[in-house]
């Protein structure tokens, strides 16, 4: 990714991540011909010449197909963020995962394009992390993000992520019924508890990892900041 900042302006790791649970959330599949460009190009979607991506884009799909799956099974998973510094908020701390998301929520608009009655409480929860100056045409999402608690804990604040990621996919991505007629899983709500508990249960013992634009909704000002760039520590499941 170094070799590639020297040509353009690529994601960095958390808006990566991000990125693709955006693209992954997306009602039909985007092809990898349209996205990779934005990786590698954040500014313009255009592939730097004479660089050898090759190997991070074998890293990027092998990310693409952890989220993928843990999506489609309504399966917890620990988000890619950056501890930034003691004085950062939970808030500050997610924001470049969440602009990550937003980015591709304003590339492809098939997601914001489906019942906003359903949408707005899971984005909500993503975007009240944004500058409500940066949130456009969005009366209901603002009023649905005022009555929210801004988080005081960063595994809190991770945590509505994933959440809020889960509940998206039961919106553009409904589980296919099972045959006895019904849907597979329970409640949204329940299937999220219940990824989480799983989640839990096999992370115990273990020191838990830090869990941490859209067309119709916002178009958020750009947020990859040297603060953002410069983390003091890079938390990943481990």
């Amino acid at each position: 990714m170094d070799e590639v900042a020297e040509h353009s302006e690529p994601l960095d790791v958390s808006m990566l991540d991000g990125f693709l649970v955006g693209v992954l959330l997306q009602p039909k599949p985007v092809a990898l011909s349209d996205w990779w460009p934005w990786v590698l190009d954040s500014e313009g979607g255009q592939s730097p010449d004479g660089v050898e991506v090759q190997a991070l884009l074998a890293q990027v799909q092998r990310r693409y197909g952890e989220l993928r799956q843990a999506i489609t099974d309504r399966q917890w998973f620990d988000p890619w963020v950056f501890e930034l510094d003691e004085e950062a908020s939970p808030s500050d701390t997610v924001l470049p995962w969440v602009a990550g998301f937003a980015l591709a929520a304003d590339l492809f608009p098939g997601l914001m394009s489906l019942d906003e009655s359903e949408l707005t409480e899971p984005l909500a929860q993503l975007y009240m992390h944004l500058d409500p100056e940066d949130l456009e045409d969005a009366d209901a999402l603002l009023e649905e993000i005022e009555s929210l608690e801004p988080p005081e804990e960063l595994d809190e604040a991770v945590e509505s992520l994933v959440r809020a990621t889960l509940l998206l996919a039961d919106v553009s991505r409904p589980r296919v019924e099972s045959r006895g007629g019904a849907r597979s899983g329970t409640r949204p709500g329940g299937r999220v508890e219940a990824a989480r508990r799983t989640a839990g249960a096999e992370n115990a013992g273990r020191r838990p990892a830090q869990r941490a634009n859209s067309r119709a909704a916002c178009r958020p000002r750009p947020v990859a900041t040297e603060a953002n760039r410069s983390p003091r520590t890079f938390c990943a499941s481990g």
